[in-house]
């Protein structure tokens, strides 16, 4: 025996089908609410190795960040790591943005050179959208060394710590257009919008439809030319 719908469960089920295009809509460009700005913060975190030795991720000050679509250098303090004797090389790695893209490690602290290193980070940018990231260790600048002739002395001082490094963010810009994907996306789109305001016409109309397929039945079931008998 089919059971009948409340008119309040009739009336909520109008009403959400009525609203299912709009939060579809809106579920579309919720990403866009997170994109980047100019000058915002990217967020960044920190890990580093030494001897086999692997510490947790850490936050990356705010001041330490790239900037979005900024070029700008910036002095990054690096931590004594647990254990550190010089004997080994030290590697860090970075995590960059909400996308958490992945750096390889980098080698800071005994990497085979004598000069103080430098962190070029290259990000790819389009829009309000950060697209990759890539980083090398080089040399730092000799004209910066000479500005700032207090960083080399403390960088190859074994007991002066934290370790500053010189981290240069340089930004490109790419234009991206999908033509064809946006194309795709807004035919997409109407089909879902087609298909939902098609069910919801469907559901407001569903007494009238069943009271005309009824009638219709009604009038198939009588004899040719004949009346029907009622009693």
């Amino acid at each position: 025996m089919a059971t009948r719908r409340s008119p309040a469960t009739t009336a909520y089920r109008r009403l959400l089908l009525l609203f299912l295009p709009f939060l579809l809509i809106a579920s579309y460009f919720l990403p866009f609410a997170s994109a980047y700005r100019p000058g915002d913060i990217v967020p960044m975190l920190r890990s580093g190795q030494y001897h086999g030795s692997r510490s947790v991720w850490f936050d990356v000050i705010g001041r330490h960040c790239p900037s979005f679509a900024v070029n700008r250098e910036v002095l990054m303090p690096i931590p004594k790591p647990t254990g550190f004797t010089g004997a080994d090389p030290y590697k860090i790695t970075f995590q960059i943005g909400h996308e958490k893209f992945h750096l390889p490690w980098l080698y800071v602290i005994n990497r085979k050179s004598s000069q103080v290193p430098l962190i070029d980070f290259h990000l790819k940018y389009t829009g309000n959208d950060l697209l990759g990231v890539t980083a090398k260790v080089v040399d730092m600048p000799q004209h910066f060394l000479e500005l700032h002739p207090d960083i080399k002395k403390h960088f190859w001082d074994p007991q002066n710590w934290p370790k500053y490094v010189l981290v240069s963010y340089t930004w490109e810009e790419q234009s991206e257009i999908d033509v064809a994907g946006g194309f795709y996306m807004l035919f997409g789109s109407g089909l879902v919008l087609s298909f939902v305001l098609a069910i919801y016409v469907l559901q407001s109309s569903q007494e009238k439809l069943t009271r005309f397929v009824r009638e219709a039945v009604s009038d198939s079931s009588l004899p040719e030319g004949g009346i029907a008998k009622v009693e």
